[in-house]
């Protein structure tokens, strides 16, 4: 069997190199390399405040801290995945598929280095039009619907991070059902248990000037996830939408996955037959 890719896969907020699961498995089997990577302060670059995990727990504390991870933006988060890119392509182009707010982290690399990618592929992801920042998007009508906001204990302007407490009963059943609606009750639990506090809120009010010798040059998919309650449908709809208005030469390529926002947990075979079509 020729192997085929390689694949470069890209895990969103909260998340690591971890929450890929089987897929790499599954890719394999179907003779298609992957890697999957940590973006920065994500996975094992994650750092929790301090408040987090203190005892006596102060719910005050964990609502005012700082974030440690407060300088990650969209800048930095770029910068490391084209090395990544770079390292795993050796000179060839690579397909990359990002999930959920991975998606900008893309779409600034491939603006800045076209020539790297082969194809994006975006898995209920945000896939921000030029100059706007993802963070703008929950303020639209396609955003109704969706459960994420649920999850944060603390205003993200003021301490610098997208903030959640997975060890809370409350916030294990927002991530539960925000993330995991159809994954089976013990993996969601596992990968509860592995989520990170904090996500850099520089990274979500970053934006990318987008232009067709840069970003719009490139093959891209997507992924739509149709039970998604962190993006909802419609949500993936208005950036796919946008994307073809403003470089109509290169329409996205649509999937759809019956699926919630974590089918490389609830359905990784599945979503390695897609991947593998698609290089």
């Amino acid at each position: 069997m020729s192997i085929r890719g390689p694949i470069l896969l890209v895990h969103g907020f909260f998340h690591g190199a971890w929450s890929w699961g089987d897929v790499p498995l599954e890719l394999a089997a179907r003779g298609v390399a992957s890697v999957a990577v940590d973006m920065p302060g994500h996975g094992l670059q994650a750092q929790r405040p301090v408040s987090s995990t203190a005892r006596p727990f102060d719910p005050e504390a964990i609502s005012s801290e700082p974030s440690p991870i407060k300088d990650v933006d969209l800048e930095v988060a770029a910068t490391a995945l084209i090395e990544q890119v770079r390292r795993v392509g050796r000179g060839s182009a690579v397909t990359v598929v990002a999930h959920s707010m991975s998606g900008p982290v893309l779409t600034l690399a491939a603006e800045r280095e076209p020539g790297l990618f082969a194809h994006l592929v975006y898995l209920a992801a945000y896939m921000p039009a030029s100059d706007t920042p993802c963070i703008a998007y929950l303020e639209t009508p396609e955003a109704e619907g969706q459960r994420f906001t649920e999850l944060l204990v603390a205003d993200p302007m003021a301490v610098g991070a997208l903030r959640i407490d997975p060890d809370d009963d409350t916030g294990r059943d927002a991530a539960r059902t925000a993330f995991y609606g159809d994954v089976p009750p013990e993996t969601a639990q596992a990968a509860i248990a592995l989520l990170g506090t904090d996500a850099p809120t520089a990274m979500a009010v970053g934006t990318t000037t987008l232009t067709g010798g840069g970003w719009g040059s490139v093959p891209r998919s997507y992924l739509l996830c149709r039970q998604d309650q962190t993006v909802p449908p419609a949500l993936q709809r208005l950036f796919i939408s946008q994307a073809d208005a403003a470089f109509p030469d290169t329409k996205t390529r649509v999937i759809e996955l019956d699926s919630s926002h974590s089918p490389f947990l609830s359905m990784p075979g599945e979503l390695a037959d897609v991947l593998a079509e698609l290089v």
